[in-house]
């Protein structure tokens, strides 16, 4: 064979699953740091926060006792009750921890939901823009990802008259955020049981990404007006599906941990999905977790979330004043989604040459689908506000340079 082997083709879904551009601007960056250059990170959705003291101290100690076996699947009876307890605690609402399934972060959630949800071609409704990883898992259970273009006038949300709309034989579902990446818009209780209504009377499925609740935020508009915690679908009905993480909020994001609430007439089918896809989610980082919800632990929760609501605060009205239009006005999360087409027609360009010319790193519309990304950037307030003002000045003198 003259030491050649011939290889199959690589799979045909793989061609509709484009790269996470986010990362690769974000690789360049750090080669920009190792070379010496000072960047400023606004592209990447990753508090800066360290992990929790109390989260640390369980998991050296639980570590330290050497006992690091699998668990079941649907993750530690512990950690689903004490899940169960924080929806009692800050919802008033009463879970049952059998339809709690922990999960390798909040993207193991959403593969295990799709995975009993999806037959080949079926098809999901999903907002555009949106999280891009969302249609690259449709895509890849060999589902039908259709987008949904939502613009400020709706805060970046769907409606139940365009899903109405929209909805085909073919449809399965409807996958939404609250608050949403990238723009960190939130759907009303309201609008959240209109749309609830629309998808149940059709025969679908409601599923609602609830993982950055907890990072909301009172504006001076309704419907969060001196209220900063979000409600959650939960309280609408126990046939929807939400998806909730410890990386947001809780600043776990490396201990790879989420938590999917399901309908109970599921639950069967995901531990078995569940047991062969990755046999359980991290054992010390269950046990971590479970000091996330301790008092000490949500105190110091909150004065992280108050310091990125006094960034938010900060970076929005300095946005604007460099021309950046921003309509609709962000309640939760730590994203601004940015209408930058009176400076640029190309917001791919814009972002790499901020990123070698100004040492601003931050996201072009691109990554977040189909919906006038030319004329979109996205910036993360996730690092401190005195290198958010530092990321302000740069950009101003480059758009004034």
């Amino acid at each position: 064979m003259n030491g050649k082997t011939r290889l199959p083709a690589v799979a045909r879904r793989m061609t509709d699953i484009a790269p996470f551009h986010v990362m690769e601007l974000l690789t360049r960056a750090r080669q920009l740091e190792a070379e010496g250059r000072d960047i400023v990170h606004m592209e990447v959705g990753e508090p800066d926060f360290p992990t929790p003291p109390p989260v640390i101290e369980a998991a050296a100690a639980f570590i330290r006792e050497g006992r690091v076996f699998y668990t079941p699947a649907l993750g530690i009876s512990a950690l689903r009750e004490a899940i169960a307890g924080f929806y009692r605690a800050r919802y008033g609402l009463a879970v049952s921890p059998e339809r709690i399934v922990v999960t390798a972060g909040s993207s193991g959630a959403l593969l295990l939901a799709l995975g009993v949800l999806l037959d080949p071609g079926d098809e999901l409704l999903l907002p555009d823009p949106g999280y891009p990883c969302n249609r690259h898992f449709v895509r890849t259970l060999e589902g039908v990802p259709r987008p949904l273009a939502v613009g400020p006038e709706t805060d970046y949300q769907p409606t139940a008259e365009l899903v109405a709309r929209r909805w085909t034989p073919r449809t399965k579902g409807l996958l939404v955020a609250s608050p949403a990446n990238p723009t960190g818009t939130m759907i009303s209780a309201a609008a959240m049981a209109e749309l609830a209504a629309c998808v149940a009377s059709r025969g679908g499925a409601l599923l609602v990404d609830e993982i950055y609740h907890g990072l909301t935020y009172a504006t001076k508009e309704p419907p969060c007006a001196g209220n900063a915690d979000a409600a959650t679908a939960l309280a609408l009905s126990e046939d929807i599906f939400v998806i909730n993480s410890f990386s947001k909020y809780f600043g776990m994001t490396g201990w790879r941990l989420g938590w999917l609430v399901a309908p109970q007439r599921f639950v069967r089918d995901i531990e078995k999905l569940a047991q062969n896809l990755y046999i359980s989610p991290s054992t010390p980082a269950q046990h971590a977790a479970l000091a996330a919800f301790r008092p000490e632990t949500i105190a110091l929760l909150e004065t992280r979330r108050r310091e990125f609501a006094a960034r938010r605060d900060y970076l929005l009205p300095a946005l604007r004043r460099l021309g950046l239009r921003i309509d609709a006005e962000p309640r939760g999360a730590f994203y601004l989604y940015a209408d930058c087409s009176a400076l640029t027609s190309d917001s791919e360009a814009f972002a790499r040459q901020l990123l070698e010319q100004a040492g601003v790193a931050i996201t072009p519309g691109l990554d977040f689908g189909d919906n006038a990304p030319q004329r979109h950037v996205r910036f993360a307030y996730t690092v401190a506000q005195d290198r958010l003002a530092e990321g302000v000045a740069r950009l101003a003198r480059h758009l004034g340079g």
